[in-house]
């Protein structure tokens, strides 16, 4: 929110010599957070001017449109001489007031005007845009000053163009949607500054009348609890936006369009009321207001043809929607440059569902942006009546006495309020007087009602009359105070947060870290000494991922969590594996050129509870009962803890020194093994075997097994889950359920020899389906317990070793603790362990 401190000295009596920090601070004790406050008087420097244009060449053979300009500028290049300007921009023409910094001159960031040859031509500074002056962010042409400004070439330009005044710009917070107007920062300061405050919306206003301005039916009372209108004829078309408006729209960030579009933009940022004008000429038939309808489309304003889902707010008429309510009017019916009669509308919607509907067509407009933070619901006369004097005021017509008036609005809810509660909540003493004048200032009405027990005796005295009830009904421009705490935070606001005592809570005695985060922890160090780069991934997911990802109709993945308020309507599920955003970011990051991946996540997934039905309702005025949090917790969905890797690419790049390797499935495998480790299972309770399970690969997929249970999956991934997902071939993954995991056992540290240890290679045939891991096995228990240990270097095939057959080479390592092996005791064991191989598998000593 962008604003002028001269208009909102319109309505709230800013001293006149107050400094802009001092604003700035008031602000900010009001939990408004401040981006900047721009003086715009130092804002340029040297010699701003107005300039005429008197004559206008156009320059051809460049890239883009060029115009060498001779600008009257009066006496302010000390010569009298019209000054010569080379301009890009092509909105202005000859005889239009201009802008001109002339050189020695100076822009905001810092950006010096000088003389200089370009295009083949001098150029004796430059016509200006209002992005350049720090006016707005319109940059598509430059400043031209409306035939009425008075001032003349060579005048000094800054008060014509609004650059002798103070703009603040705030980040208001959602809870705050009164703040996104004049009207409400205006309130805010004289509660900041103790000076007077003029409402804007405080004016009398027709009210409806038994003719309607235009016929219109609300369908949806609750989507639109209120639907104003009125109607102006005759208006004349070629009537400009004046020059005071269109600056304050600038320094809001707001282009100028039309008049009557202009003028609804005005006092949206003046009042806060969104208000829509539709040329009523091209309106075909009654309005009506209702959900949009399966199949039907909108162009928006922008240009963009849109699907509207059954969820939509529209207008129509009899040829359909004829604009997304709330969030922008349609083509069909836009004030056109030859529209003569306007028909205003403000009206009152739901905010849930603009904000809904905002996010489902990613158009976040300024009236989507207030709706969805809470619009007063008494404005829309008021702006009705606003809007139609100001068009007939500068563009003539008339106004019709019809008001159309559909009011559905339902009261405030009064919140009850012990008057000692912001004092037990905050630990400052504020007495019940000074309770209800602080409300009282917000705009609540307050009725004191009967004492009551306090609710804490041990903390009653903090503040005086602990056992008083307020009955609190809020105002209609502060939809977000709906709690006693809410009420409580606006007592402590405006009494100052300066008072807030800074205590900080006493640590509790604690044992350091559980040993689940231990081991996450050292998971997440394995994972990345191997080089592994660790991701954090949006837990949403679009319905569409399980099929892509191949899960059969039996999966219990398929079952997701449906979010009832999405950030996105595309992606409105919480995953139940950690897979498909983690191969999205393979896939973006692939698609950005990085060949070599490999990235890990460690995080939650979500799985529903079937038939566990809705939580329930737990207020914030005390703390939930251990039945009320049973009971929530039962329909919380489970979030077991997974992990799980994604990589492709080189995971060894070529070099000087060789070739490198490319990823595969061994490596996801290693990957899960690694993990394994790291979380301290012991080797000998962990098993590898041959599994299946979507989205890997049927041949080329592990079971990770502990203890008899399967804890995980690691391999390639399954070739058309690549083509879905648009992946590289042979990208592999591995994920594991780190919760399904036994605690680490208590491990006794090793005994280390000192002798020497006894080197045997080892290379066996085997039918090409035997298991590695199983071949290792047998090894072990086969060498007995001079083996230290085992592992597999090669995997050879060849015709020689016939069809189906494959030569797995293990090194083996044998040590004594107590003594130096002889060379027949390794062999021997050697020998008992290929044995074991030999009689399990069939195994055969290769060149054997």
């Amino acid at each position: 929110m962008r604003v002028s401190v001269s208009w909102l000295r319109e309505y709230v009596d800013l001293p006149a010599d107050l400094p802009t920090g001092d604003l700035e601070q008031a602000l900010v004790d009001l939990g408004i957070e401040v981006e900047s406050v721009v003086d715009l008087r130092e804002s340029v420097t040297g010699p701003l001017v107005v300039g005429e244009v008197l004559e206008i060449e156009e320059l051809t053979g460049f890239k883009k449109p060029i115009r060498f300009c001779r600008v009257d500028v009066g006496a302010a290049n000390g010569t009298g001489e019209p000054q010569e300007i080379v301009c890009g921009a092509r909105n202005f023409a000859q005889g239009d007031k201009v802008v001109v910094i002339l050189p020695g001159g100076v822009l905001p960031g810092g950006f010096a005007i000088g003389a200089r040859k370009t295009y083949g031509r001098n150029s004796h500074g430059m016509i200006c845009s209002a992005q350049e002056l720090g006016l707005g962010d319109d940059h598509s042409g430059i400043v031209v000053l409306p035939e009425d400004v008075k001032a003349q070439p060579g005048d000094d330009a800054r008060p014509v163009v609004g650059l002798d005044d103070v703009v603040v710009e705030m980040e208001i917070t959602p809870d705050r949607g009164y703040a996104l107007s004049v009207r409400g920062i205006a309130r805010e300061l004289s509660h900041a500054l103790g000076v007077p405050f003029r409402d804007p919306a405080d004016a009398p206003a027709p009210g409806a009348t038994a003719e309607p301005a235009y016929p219109v039916e609300v369908r949806d009372p609750v989507g639109c609890d209120r639907f104003a209108a009125r109607m102006v004829r005759g208006v004349d078309p070629t009537v400009e936006t004046p020059g005071w408006m269109r600056q304050r729209l600038t320094v809001a960030g707001v282009r100028s369009i039309s008049l009557a579009v202009d003028i609804t933009n005005y006092l949206m940022l003046e009042l806060g009321q969104p208000m829509h004008a539709f040329d009523a000429d091209r309106i075909a038939g009654p309005l009506v207001v209702r959900r949009a309808e399966p199949g039907e489309k909108l162009t928006t304003l922008d240009g963009v043809s849109r699907s509207l889902s059954a969820e939509d707010l529209v207008i129509c008429d009899n040829t359909g929607p004829i604009s997304l309510a709330a969030v922008m009017g349609g083509e069909t019916s836009e004030v056109l440059a030859s529209t003569t009669n306007v028909l205003f509308e403000a009206a009152h919607w739901d905010p849930a569902t603009v904000g809904r509907t905002a996010r489902r067509h990613k158009l976040f407009s300024e009236a989507a942006k207030r709706w969805e933070r809470g619009v007063d619901p008494a404005l829309p006369l008021v702006a009705l009546d606003k809007a139609v004097r100001l068009l007939t005021d500068l563009a003539g017509g008339t106004a019709g006495e019809e008001v159309l008036d559909i009011d559905h609005v339902a009261p405030r809810t009064p919140v009850t309020l012990p008057v000692d509660l912001p004092s037990r909540r905050v630990g400052v003493s504020y007495s019940p007087d000074r309770v209800v004048e602080l409300l009282e200032q917000v705009g609540c009405t307050v009725t004191r009602g009967a004492d009551r027990l306090a609710e804490d005796p041990g903390t009653a005295g903090v503040g005086s009359g602990a056992g008083e009830v307020l009955t609190v009904t809020p105002p209609s421009w502060r939809p977000d105070l709906t709690d006693p705490a809410d009420l409580v935070e606006e007592v402590v606001r405006l009494d100052g947060y300066d008072r807030v005592p800074s205590v900080l809570p006493t640590a509790p005695p604690g044992r350091g870290l559980t040993w689940q985060q231990q081991r996450r922890r050292a998971v997440a160090r394995s994972l990345a000494e191997r080089g592994y780069v660790e991701v954090l991934a949006q837990p949403f997911v679009a319905p569409e991922l399980v099929d892509q990802l191949g899960l059969p109709a039996d999966d219990p993945r398929r079952p997701a969590v449906r979010l009832a308020n999405p950030l996105s309507e595309e992606e409105p599920l919480l995953r139940t594996t950690l897979l498909g955003p983690l191969l999205g970011i393979v896939k973006r990051n692939v698609g950005r050129g990085q060949r070599d991946v490999a990235i890990y996540e460690i995080g939650t997934v979500f799985h529903p509870r079937p038939g566990a039905g809705a939580p329930p309702a737990m207020g914030v005025d005390r703390r939930p009962t251990d039945e009320e949090f049973a009971a929530a917790d039962a329909v919380v969905p489970a979030q077991p803890r997974h992990v799980a890797v994604a990589l492709t690419g080189e995971i060894e790049p070529a070099g000087w020194w060789g070739a490198g390797r490319t990823a595969g499935w061994a490596d996801a495998i290693e990957a899960g093994r690694a993990v394994l480790d790291a979380a301290g299972i012991p080797a000998d309770r962990v098993t590898v075997r041959a599994g299946e399970r979507a989205p890997w690969h049927p041949g080329r997929c592990a079971e990770l097994v502990v203890d008899d249970v399967v804890v995980g999956h690691a391999g390639e991934l399954h070739p058309a889950v690549l083509a879905a997902l648009e992946l590289p071939r042979r990208t592999s993954a591995m994920e594991l359920d780190l919760d399904a995991l036994p605690a680490a056992p208590l491990v006794a540290g090793p005994t280390i020899s000192t002798f020497p240890p006894a080197l045997i290679d080892v290379a066996l045939v085997v039918d090409d389906a035997v298991p590695a891991a199983e071949v290792r096995a047998a090894l072990v228990e086969g060498a007995g317990a001079l083996l230290e240990d085992v592992r597999l270097f090669d995997v050879y095939t060849s015709e020689q070793l016939g069809e189906g057959r494959k030569s797995l080479a293990y090194k083996l390592t044998f040590r004594a603790p107590d003594r130096t092996l002889a060379g027949e005791e390794a062999v021997a064991a050697r020998d008992a362990a290929v044995a074991v191989a030999a009689e399990r598998f069939g195994a055969t000593l290769r060149g054997a």
